[in-house]
């Protein structure tokens, strides 16, 4: 719960936008908040570039990441300061996609952007393939107003967090 209430932002190599549905190249509220946040951040220069991720759903024609960098690129950001990550269909899939994309970069520190719910198992899938994670939750999305929807979600997450350690442990 520690992690959903602190805001690590600060300069680092990239800010890093979780997918989240998306609605015929329209993003959905939840996912309009995470990138209204890292629009934000970018504003403030806290990174050079912002990693949008998210792929396909079945019966989709855009992925998360394609409407979230339309989204970006509408709200100010520069297209050359936008990189699309539209591989994953998962946290784990998507952050593995960013850390190939990034290692080749030489850029290894990321602030994480996503719901306060998400970012304990982000941090740790992040440390996973090898980057080096700062979170940033977004405060605006319509999960957070919502206290029943809110604790469904941290429970969810609670159950993925003990098959996470397990696989650091293997790995």
């Amino acid at each position: 719960m520690r992690a959903a209430s602190v805001d690590q932002a600060r300069p680092a190599d990239a800010i890093v936008v979780l997918g989240a549905a998306q609605y015929n190249g329209r993003p959905s509220p939840v996912f309009k908040a995470r990138l209204d946040h890292a629009a934000e951040l970018y504003r403030r220069h806290d990174a050079p570039i912002v990693v949008v991720t998210g792929g396909l759903a079945p019966g989709d024609r855009v992925s998360e990441a394609a409407a979230g960098q339309r989204y970006l690129v509408a709200a100010g950001v520069p297209a050359d300061s936008i990189a699309v990550q539209p591989v994953g269909r998962t946290t784990a899939a998507s952050l593995a996609a960013v850390a190939a994309y990034l290692h080749g970069t030489g850029r290894l520190r990321v602030v994480l952007v996503s719901d306060p719910f998400h970012l304990a198992r982000l941090r740790l899938d992040a440390r996973h393939v090898g980057l080096v994670p700062f979170t940033s939750p977004t405060r605006t999305s319509p999960i957070s107003a919502n206290r029943g929807l809110q604790l469904w979600y941290f429970c969810q997450e609670a159950a993925k967090l003990p098959i996470v350690l397990i696989q650091d442990l293997v790995s």
